[in-house]
């Protein structure tokens, strides 16, 4: 289980007089869920091992092992991590992050997460940080100014009514119903649907749903579940269906990716990545 110092309404890591605060979180025997919270410190949560998904008010945020997710300070967020994940968690001072003031999801280096490892050891020995640990810190920091934003990110717009069907979406992600049968649900047409979508999220309703389905597929898969049976939990007809989609938008089969992110090394590099500091 998460330590009890860990829990938003005993920890407080704007507390912290550390400019980067690094704490180690394991999980066992269940997956486990920080509600929602918020703290002046912005926060950066890897995944060591397993998978970690954070939810703010504008959508779902999620990565496997060697990504990290970006959550400025003062944004509302969960933190949710897989069965027998182990998660780091970075806390920032926003007045040496240089980090942007949106949420990201990161492909982080060797180097950036054997940093951060170090810095939580540091913590979870009750080590007061010298100037060789704020060193590793600020270098830290540079690099992470340097690290590439990936896209595992489903927008959830400030719309009642998407609101309403992205919920719902992630209560049955097997729903396969059309963008015409959402209308008739939401009592509009299809093309008002259609367009509101593509309006709110810059993607068609397909592929709104589609990323949705990426983020619990990784979930799922870095917990340890089958290919087969996460192809069924999202409804796909066939699993072959799925291993296509997902290959199509990760560029590798759900195995394969797996099994190249697993040990938190560097994702490899993909189409319409980006410096996290040119964003």
């Amino acid at each position: 289980m998460i330590p009890p110092r860990l829990c938003p309404e005993t920890f407080d890591p704007d507390a912290a007089p550390q400019t980067v605060l690094a704490l180690d979180v394991p999980v066992k025997d269940q997956k486990f869920e920080l509600p929602m919270h918020s703290h002046r410190k912005g926060q950066l949560a890897i995944a060591l091992r397993g998978g970690v998904m954070c939810r703010t008010q504008d959508g779902l945020w999620m990565v496997p092992p060697g990504g990290g997710v970006w959550i400025p300070g003062g944004v509302r967020h969960s933190n949710q991590v897989t069965v027998n994940g182990r998660i780091c968690l970075l806390f920032i001072d926003p007045a040496h992050a240089g980090l942007p003031d949106h949420c990201r999801t990161l492909s982080l280096t060797p180097l950036v997460i054997e940093m951060a490892k170090h810095l939580a050891g540091l913590t979870s020995r009750g080590i007061t940080p010298d100037a060789h640990a704020e060193t590793i810190a600020l270098v830290l920091l540079e690099e992470l100014r340097r690290m590439e934003a990936s896209a595992l990110h489903m927008p959830i717009p400030d719309d009642p009514t998407l609101m309403k069907i992205a919920n719902a979406l992630i209560r049955a992600p097997d729903d396969r119903s059309t963008v015409g049968q959402w209308a008739a649900r939401m009592a509009m047409s299809e093309r008002t649907l259609t367009r509101l979508v593509h309006g709110r999220t810059a993607m068609s309703f397909g592929r709104w749903r589609q990323q949705l389905h990426i983020i619990i597929a990784l979930q799922k898969l870095a917990s340890g579940m089958s290919v087969q049976n996460v192809s069924d939990s999202l409804g796909y007809g066939s699993v072959s269906a799925f291993i296509t989609m997902f290959r199509n938008v990760l560029g590798q089969p759900p195995a394969r990716y797996i099994a190249a992110h697993g040990a938190a090394t560097h994702p490899a590099g993909g189409a319409g990545r980006k410096s996290i500091g040119s964003a």
